[in-house]
Formats: structure tokens, C-alpha cells, sequence
């Protein structure tokens, strides 16, 4: 025993050197094959392929000597010693990983006719696009596959440049798994939501952000649109008011009666008081049935904001009468002039004008499709695009993605939910700016987190020369102050334990969601006044060092921070 001990040790002596080696030689091709990537990514992005493949082929070359650098009889042997074992292990599978994909999925990727998913001459080829499925169900699995192997990587015993490396990785595989995951959705959905096995009908609503709800403002005007055979046109148009009130209300189910009684059940305007983006569509599609007799398959939400992007990609769009709406013009116009231009009927009549026309000229117009691609995905992650279908099969399939608008019932990274609801009447969500951070704090002895939520509302209305439909009802003697009704939801099997308004306790609504806690505080804002809310929770038995934040969509993006730390078991 002791021989074969002393010879296995000389051997791990006896290669340490070449091991150094190897690693340092392990260390120069990936760092090369990180920034080849980059350059891939800017290379597709940009439309240039014959780059992006000499791009591709280089990276292959850099990802291979990666892998064999850490590959030989020295590294196998030195990934079972003591103290650096779970290092070059991990330096192993951060190698293969990365050759994985250069290998499998970015090829694919490469191959794929990205035109195949934007329409052209006025409709989308279904059987262009069902010929790109492979390819796409591919990519996907392969990145999908890579990324199960990393997270099962232990990364307690890691040494802070090891560990931080892996976690770089798994940050770009997850970026990587939502496009190749939503690509995948796309091709497998959109003939069938498009009318390949027949007419469909879909509401197409705009959630108007002037007035804020949990899932990113209140349900406005709306069209009925009509998609067969990849074409799609506009039947007719509406609005929430036009609907009116139901009495007796639609049914809801007791958690959202225990936060906000009635109300998404009565009027058409409150169906999204909660973030859960299907039981809001879902009630809307079954008031709009009700009231003018139309059923549809589904409802597909924007807000002005995602607007302004698809216009930044497919040119400025006219509108009725003279204005012309751009890129650089919607949401001021959408959320702003078309209060001080126009009364209630007209502004309605605008926002169903403006979404239809948008999506009109989506599928009439020449559009370059890395540019639409790139606008679709930051509309989808910054949840200003949400889809919900009537199908079944089809609701599956968008279930767990950032498209569905919902938190997930089960979370797999402790996740956060600050969620907005305005709770004046008022149009003042224009000039509202938000801002959350979430530091991860203590583990406690059943294995929960501490959680410390710091999120904050700045006003910059004005404080004069507002019109009466954008100040609302009148809150102490000043229209001009923004009442907002902040909803915290905790991870799941978490808590809520309190709330702190500018360092003073303030009281809180409560209520639950499903395995999640929910507080509500009433934060009011004047002109130019900014105000801290401060929320602790916990999260489930968990020990996770990071979290991930959800929040309401607003006029502009939010400023976000996560402090993570270390896992309770590293």
C-alpha cells in the first residue's frame, strides 16, 4: 500500500510541471476562443457570413487545443490528485464545453436562413419555416446539453479564477439557451399560431404604460386580427371602455379576490392588477366575447415601447390624418402628446391605430431580419411582448418562457417579483423612474437566504400645465403626486418579512401566490421627489447565492442590481 502510494505521488510530482504547462497552454486558447466568440456573434448579428465563418473556423481551431490541451494521460492524472483535482476537472469540462459548441451548435446556427422568420411580401412562408425546424430543434438541444453538463459542475472546492470562469460560462450558455430556446418555440408555433392548419383570430392589445398594471400597463385599445396561411390583416378594432363593467364579475380564483377583490373581474381596465400575464388574458378574451360576440385563440400583448423598437427596425409608419410615427416619436406621442392633442375617443382610436399599423407594416414592409431578431428578443427578455393561446398544446410549449409573462411555479434560481400597479386613475406612469436591487445576505440554519430589496420611484413630472386626463383623481390636495401600488412577491417557499418606506415601518397589504408571499405598499411620489422602499425576504431552502429580479416593464428601463455570494454549502 504504501509503495503504491509513493508511486502514485511521484507520478503526480513528476507531472506537475507539465500540467502547469498544459493549463497555461489550456488558459491562452480559450480566453482566444471567448473573444472569438464575441466576434461571432457581432459577425451574425451584422449579416456578415463569409466573416462569420472564417470566424467560426478559427474559433473550432482554438476550442479543439483547448480540449486537448486538457486531455492527455498528465491532466487525467492530475484532475485525481488532492487540492487541485476539482480544479482541472473543471478546466476539462469548461473545454469540452466550449468545443461542444463550437463544434455543434454554432454551426447550426450558421446555417439556419434567418429569413425564414420575418415575413416577406405581405406574409410568412410556413413551409420555409417548418424546413428550418431541424436545424433549429439542433441548436437548441445542443446548447441545452452543454449547459445541463456546466451546472452539474460542483464549484465549492474551485478556486476563485476556476469558479469565476465557470460562472462566466454558464451566464453566456444561459443568454445563448434563450435565443436558441426561443427559435425553437418560433419554428415549431408559428405555423399553427399563423393559420397553417386554418383561420385564426387573436386580440392584439396595447398596455398602455401611462397607467401602470403588474404586467406592464393597463389593457387599452385592442384589435381583432385575422392570420391564415402565414398573411395576417385586421378585422376590427376596440377598447376597454367600450366593454364597460360586469356585473355579476367573472370568476376569480381566491388568491387575486384576497389582494384585489373584484376588481380584475369587473372591469376591463384591472384584468392585470396581477403579474400572472395568462388569467389577465384569459379574462379579457372571455369580456371582449361577451360583449361583441368574438371568440379568438389568443391574445398577444405590446406595449408603446416595444413599438418604438419594431419601428427603429422597420421605418417610421403613418398615421391617420398627418402624424407619422417613428422609432424616435412613439412613446412620446403614444404616452404624452396624445393626452394634450386628443380627448378620450381619439386617443383610443389612436393606440388601436398605432399597434395594428405597426404590425400592418411588420408584414407589408422589406425588413433586414438580424435587425427584427435583434428587436423581437429585447422586446420578449424586457417582457414588452407577451403571448398567451387558448391551445393547450401551444400554452405548453410557452409555458416556462420569458413570452408567457408569468413567474414560474417552481423557481430554479431564487426569483424576485416587483410588480407595479398605478393607483390613482391617473396617466402619470410617463414620468416615473425605477430602480431595484436585491443583495443575497446570510444563510440561516434551515437553508433559507436572507434577501435585502431596495427598490426606489423617482417622479420627474412637472408640476403645472398637466391635463386632466393625465393627473387623474386628486391625492392629498396635489393631482400632480404618482400613487403606485408596489407588489413584492418572494421566491417561492419564501417570505416577506416587512417593509420600510424612505426608513420608516409602513404598513403593508399581504397575500400569497401560489408558494410565493405577496406585499403591497402604497408609495406616493410628488414632482421631482424620489422614495425607497425597503423590502427583507426570505427565500426557500434553497442555500442559492444569486437571485434573479421580475419586474413590471415601464417608459424606461429599469436600473437593476444583484449582490450575489457564495452558495451556503461552498
Amino acid at each position: 500500500m504504501l509503495l503504491t502510494t509513493l508511486v502514485v505521488l511521484s507520478l503526480v510530482l513528476a507531472s506537475g510541471g507539465w500540467v502547469g504547462f498544459r493549463a497555461w497552454q489550456a488558459r491562452a486558447h480559450l480566453l482566444n476562443a471567448a473573444g472569438l466568440a464575441r466576434d461571432l456573434s457581432v459577425d451574425v448579428v451584422g449579416g456578415d457570413l463569409p466573416r462569420a465563418q472564417r470566424t467560426l473556423a478559427a474559433l473550432q481551431e482554438q476550442a479543439d487545443a483547448a480540449r486537448s490541451a486538457t486531455g492527455d494521460p498528465g491532466w487525467w492524472l492530475g484532475r485525481r490528485a488532492p487540492y487541485v483535482g476539482d480544479d482541472l476537472t473543471a478546466v476539462r469540462q469548461i473545454a469540452v464545453a466550449v468545443d461542444d459548441l463550437a463544434r455543434q451548435a454554432f454551426p447550426t446556427l450558421l446555417r439556419i436562413d434567418l429569413a425564414s422568420l420575418v415575413p416577406r411580401q405581405g406574409r410568412l412562408d410556413l413551409a420555409r419555416l417548418s424546413g428550418i425546424s431541424a436545424e433549429v430543434v439542433a441548436a437548441d438541444r445542443a446548447v441545452r446539453e452543454t449547459n445541463a453538463r456546466l451546472a452539474a459542475v460542483p464549484t465549492g472546492d474551485l478556486v476563485p479564477q476556476v469558479r469565476a470562469a465557470l460562472a462566466d460560462l454558464r451566464g453566456e450558455l444561459g443568454r445563448l439557451g434563450e435565443l436558441t430556446s426561443a427559435a425553437d418555440r418560433g419554428a415549431r408555433l408559428l405555423p399553427s399560431l399563423l393559420g397553417a392548419g386554418g383561420p385564426r383570430r387573436y386580440l392584439l392589445v396595447s398596455q398602455n404604460l401611462a397607467e401602470l398594471r403588474a404586467t406592464g400597463g393597463m389593457f387599452g385599445a385592442y384589435a381583432v386580427i385575422r392570420a391564415e396561411g402565414g398573411r395576417i390583416r385586421m378585422e376590427a378594432q376596440g377598447a376597454a371602455g367600450d366593454l364597460g363593467t360586469f356585473d355579476p364579475p367573472l370568476k376569480l380564483d381566491q388568491e387575486t379576490r384576497r389582494l384585489w377583490n373584484d376588481l380584475p373581474g369587473i372591469f376591463p381596465a384591472d384584468v392585470n392588477l396581477n403579474p400572472d400575464f395568462p388569467a389577465a388574458a384569459a379574462l379579457y378574451r372571455e369580456m371582449v366575447r361577451r360583449r361583441t360576440g368574438t371568440e379568438v385563440d389568443g391574445v398577444l400583448a405590446v406595449d408603446p415601447v416595444a413599438l418604438s423598437y419594431l419601428l427603429g427596425a422597420i421605418g417610421p409608419v403613418p398615421m391617420p390624418g398627418s402624424a407619422v410615427l417613428s422609432g424616435s416619436t412613439a412613446v412620446r406621442s403614444l404616452l404624452s402628446d396624445s393626452y394634450r392633442d386628443l380627448d378620450a375617443t381619439a386617443q383610443n382610436a389612436f393606440f388601436a391605430a398605432a399597434a395594428s399599423r405597426v404590425f400592418t407594416a411588420l408584414f407589408a414592409k422589406s425588413v433586414d431580419p438580424r435587425a427584427l431578431l435583434t428587436v423581437l428578443d429585447r422586446s420578449i427578455t424586457e417582457r414588452r411582448i407577451l403571448f398567451w393561446s387558448v391551445h393547450s398544446d401551444e400554452q405548453r410549449v410557452l409555458a416556462d418562457s420569458q413570452l408567457a409573462g408569468r413567474l414560474p411555479e417552481q423557481d430554479t434560481v431564487p426569483t424576485v417579483g416587483v410588480f407595479l400597479n398605478d393607483g390613482s386613475g391617473a396617466k402619470l406612469g410617463y414620468y416615473l423612474r425605477f430602480s431595484a436591487a436585491v443583495t443575497v445576505g446570510e444563510c440561516q440554519p434551515d437553508g433559507r437566504r436572507e434577501l435585502r430589496l431596495r427598490v426606489t420611484v423617482r417622479s420627474t413630472a412637472p408640476r403645472a400645465g398637466l391635463s386632466g386626463s393625465v393627473t387623474g383623481l386628486a391625492l392629498s390636495g396635489d393631482p400632480y403626486t404618482a400613487r403606485t401600488l408596489v407588489s413584492v412577491y418572494s421566491p417561492t417557499g419564501g417570505a416577506v418579512l416587512g417593509g420600510r418606506l424612505d426608513g420608516r415601518d409602513t404598513r403593508m397589504g399581504s397575500g400569497v401566490a401560489g408558494r410565493r408571499q405577496v406585499a403591497v405598499a402604497n408609495v406616493e411620489v410628488r414632482p421631482g421627489a424620489t422614495r425607497t422602499l425597503e423590502i427583507p425576504l426570505l427565500t426557500g431552502r434553497t442555500g442559492a447565492g444569486t437571485v434573479e429580479l421580475v419586474h413590471t416593464p415601464t417608459v424606461t428601463p429599469w436600473t437593476t442590481q444583484v449582490v450575489s455570494a457564495p452558495s451556503c454549502d461552498q
